[in-house]
């Protein structure tokens, strides 16, 4: 019989079918002996079908006829061999996955024999066999419509009572391999964007509840481990993880999805239950509390990874109810969630972050916790600006029971360190990115647009709510009169109903224009701080334009003092980086950091994502982090500082309501003067290129070895152009006289020239990079790991005839310098004088007219 089985016939057709599903109908064992004509059968009979279905219906016909599925259940049975499942269940899943007629599909899933399939007892421990039945389960899935499904549930008195697809699928659905826990997903989503109400109730009724609150605690095991990564990443870097990290977040971002993707299946009460899940078993014992750090040594890992959890489950998973009571919470005081979560929640307990039931937070703790505390006098009506000079945001010795956790994440803008700042901005701006929270959450939480409050009130005033004058212009917001704070008193008491959590209310919530103003206050200190990145800088730039959109009214005389002071302190640094290392690229990158920031201002989004939270940039704030002789320090320090002046330069424009310029206010290039070296050598501003001519009238010759015991003579010169200069060898002309063709061309920036002590006709020169190295994508990524091989300063070593050639080589060098940093500063001008920069920036005049200068005097 098995040899007949090989013998040559025309495969597509329905006598061979017919042939296969004889010789499988014969089979009354299956053993070492038969099993791979047994395969053979099962993988030709699923070609067939497939084949049949697209062209001829005869084949499924004599499929349905001789109950061929029934056959397939024989087989199984009759199975001793591992082999024959994994065909079997390949087989099927083929066959439904590429069967496209409904009458087809009907049958297959009739007759209970999915059913048993699907509750058969496979040997799961085979992990390839296991991989074929969930594929098994998914292609089941992808048919499911309100037809199809019914014939896969168990229904009494019209209520499903067993549905065995939906059952063996959870099983699994935390499985270790993240393959199989990715199908799992597919298959339930499947089920639920059916949309069968009756399906709809079976999966939302104990015990089946149960798999949601098991999601989410599974998500929270994730999010612990996260923090263990970031922790241990924070104290012990290590080159593996960033990547280690990358992956972890990249699953919880998919877990939230998954959260996302459930929801908008629309059953009724799943979003009530994952809600439930995500504040009880989350938000609540570990999330919030672990927003207060505890000590210097933890590294504030926990308070990383919280804040940044919580931008992430705002972001994705859009629950009204979710959104609103996160918000809501964050009026609580911090002790009301530290007790939160020393207690079991559901049978869990909290072991996240900072406080757990192992670990009682101390008084100590706490009270270090309490710095920063925020104190707000509520503004007079007559005050021009709207707010008291002397209300501007103190330190004070709360007390832990009054921290409320809004303050606390202010207190880290104010008092913070950048990490800590940056998790705040990006917790505020996700939040006012939130579509679910009502306009008066936002208010409340003092981060609602101007422009939103002025257009609510105007549209009240139109439709006749309030008398308009009294609305639009009272120095009390009217958010109270219209009823726009009974959101916030629905979801006190819903969190106090429905979660056990209470307290008394304070001044401050019934004080509307306290936490408007406490965030402005945060945020014009954040730009008095020193010791803040750039990139945290732009991202509370970004807020700040956000909220108060070309209004100075908002700020009073004492913020717009110190937002001077802090530009002031900018400028100052940044003039200092004219006589630094890279003065000649000093106005270029200043250029480009223009148009980033403007860009990033003006953009609908902040500038970074909340996980960059996670990979804090190492920055250099003072001199002491530059290592000695480094031009590429000196390179990223200057980078720093003028991203930070640019964003302090566009603020002073943004608070007096004017557009930003296109680019920066500065003078345009002078000519060079005509006896300049630049001009006598012939040179032009594109500067020496290796094997130009140049003229030697003042150059002076030198001796350098490139190569050890060949020595070179060479004639040197220093020469500046604009805001140029080079270093150049040239080797002389035998035949032309006081002219020489160029060798070698090095920057002139920050070639630190000294005369060795030793040997005083001797000329020591660094010779740095021509490209700023944080510039360059190709040799410096985002994560801010320098490939430190490409960026190692030059020596050069010049010997001279006589201690003259030497002293006059230095004065020339120190000369054309000066000449170079003058240019650079000439052109600074009017950027650095902020009266100056903010009557050019004025509506009035257009920007492209700033390119008239006066004549150069360098």
């Amino acid at each position: 019989m098995w040899f007949s089985f090989w013998r040559s016939r025309d495969r597509f057709t329905l006598d061979h079918l017919r042939y296969l599903t004889d010789q499988l109908a014969k089979v009354q064992i299956v053993n070492e002996v038969n099993k791979d004509f047994v395969i053979e059968a099962l993988r030709s009979i699923a070609e067939l079908i497939t084949y049949g279905d697209q062209h001829d219906p005869s084949f499924f016909e004599f499929f349905m006829e001789k109950q061929v599925v029934a056959e397939f259940v024989r087989v199984l049975k009759l199975s001793r061999t591992v082999s024959i499942p994994l065909q079997l269940l390949q087989t099927v899943s083929i066959m439904i996955q590429n069967l496209r007629s409904e009458h087809a599909i009907y049958y297959m899933f009739s007759n209970e024999h999915m059913n048993y399939l699907i509750t058969y007892s496979f040997d799961f421990h085979n992990e390839e066999l296991l991989s074929y039945y969930i594929s098994f389960l998914r292609a089941i899935s992808g048919k499911l419509n309100k037809n199809t499904i019914s014939l896969l549930v168990k229904t009494r008195n019209d209520e499903v009572v067993s549905f065995p697809l939906y059952v063996e699928a959870i099983r699994f659905a935390f499985h270790e391999e993240n393959m199989i826990r990715t199908a799992v997903r597919t298959v339930t989503l499947n089920v639920y964007h059916v949309g069968d109400e009756c399906v709809n109730r079976y999966i939302t009724s104990v015990p089946h509840t149960d798999y949601f609150s098991n999601l989410v605690s599974f998500f929270r095991n994730q999010c612990m481990d996260l923090n263990r990564l970031v922790s241990e990443t924070l104290k012990n870097p290590c080159p593996d993880s960033t990547s280690t990290i990358i992956a972890a977040v990249d699953e919880i971002e998919d877990n939230l999805y998954y959260f996302s993707d459930v929801i908008s299946a629309g059953i009724p009460d799943v979003a009530r239950l994952i809600t439930d899940s995500i504040l009880m078993l989350l938000i609540f014992p570990l999330l919030l509390p672990s927003l207060r750090v505890v000590d210097a040594n933890d590294m504030q890992s926990g308070v990383v990874t919280s804040l940044y959890l919580l931008c992430c489950i705002l972001r994705i998973v859009k629950i009204k109810d979710l959104a609103n009571t996160i918000v809501v919470a964050l009026f609580y005081p911090l002790e009301t969630f530290t007790r939160f979560s020393r207690g079991k929640v559901n049978g869990y307990i909290s072991e996240f972050g900072l406080t757990s039931i192992s670990q009682e937070p101390d008084d100590d703790n706490i009270a270090k916790g309490n710095a920063g505390c925020l104190t707000v006098n509520v503004p007079n009506s007559s005050s021009s600006s709207g707010f008291d000079p002397e209300s501007v945001m103190s330190e004070d010795n709360c007390s832990s029971s009054n921290l409320a956790l809004r303050e606390v994440l202010l207190s880290y803008v104010t008092k913070g360190d950048d990490v800590l700042v940056w998790g705040s901005l990006s917790v505020l701006a996700t939040l006012l990115q939130t579509k679910e929270l009502d306009e008066s959450m936002l208010d409340r939480l003092g981060i609602l647009p101007q422009r939103k409050q002025h257009k609510k009130q105007l549209l009240q005033a139109l439709v006749g709510e309030a008398s308009g004058e009294d609305q639009l212009f009272s120095s009390e917001n009217s958010l109270m009169r219209d009823g726009s704070g009974c959101e916030l008193d629905v979801y006190l008491e819903k969190i106090k109903e429905q979660y056990g959590l209470s307290f008394l209310p304070s001044d401050f919530l019934m004080s509307p224009r306290v936490p408007r103003f406490q965030v402005l206050d945060a945020l014009v200190s954040l730009f008095c701080r020193s010791n803040i990145s750039a990139e945290t800088l732009w991202d509370g730039g970004w807020l700040l334009r956000q909220l108060l959109p070309y209004s100075e009214a908002e700020f009073n005389s004492h913020h717009l003092e110190l937002l001077q002071v802090s530009y002031k302190n900018s400028a100052t640094a940044l003039v200092k980086e004219v006589r630094g290392f890279w003065p000649d690229l000093l106005i270029t990158v200043l250029c480009n950091e223009w148009r980033k920031c403007k860009k990033a201002m003006e953009s609908s989004y902040p500038p970074k994502e909340p996980k960059c939270i996670l990979f804090p940039s190492q920055m250099l704030s003072s001199e002491e982090d530059i290592p000695e002789g480094s031009s590429f320090a000196a390179g990223e320090k200057m980078h720093e500082l003028v991203k930070v002046f640019v964003v302090l330069h566009q603020l002073q424009i943004f608070t007096l309501g004017r557009p930003l310029p296109e680019k920066p206010l500065i003078y345009p290039p002078g000519d060079l003067p005509a006896n300049s070296r630049a001009q006598t050598s012939g040179l032009d501003v594109s500067g020496p290129k290796p094997g130009t001519e140049v003229s030697l009238v003042n150059a002076v010759p030198c001796r350098i070895a490139f190569e050890r015991g060949k020595e070179r003579h060479f004639c040197f010169l220093a020469i500046s152009a604009g805001t140029s200069g080079w270093l150049v060898l040239a080797e002389e002309l035998p035949m032309k006289k006081l002219y020489g063709v160029i060798r070698v061309a090095a920057p002139l920036a920050g070639c630190n020239p000294r005369i060795d002590d030793k040997h005083p006709r001797w000329l020591h020169l660094r010779i740095r990079p021509s490209s700023l190295p944080v510039l360059d994508p190709a040799k410096f990524n985002p994560n801010r790991k320098l490939k430190t091989k490409a960026f190692v300063d030059g020596r050069w070593t010049l010997a001279f005839r006589d201690e003259e050639s030497c002293k006059s080589a230095l004065s020339m060098i120190l000369e054309e310098i000066n000449f170079l940093s003058d240019e650079v500063h000439r052109r600074l001008k009017p950027l650095l004088n902020l009266e100056t920069a903010l009557d050019l920036s004025g509506p009035e005049e257009d920007s492209s007219s700033h390119s008239t200068t006066p004549p150069n005097s360098v």
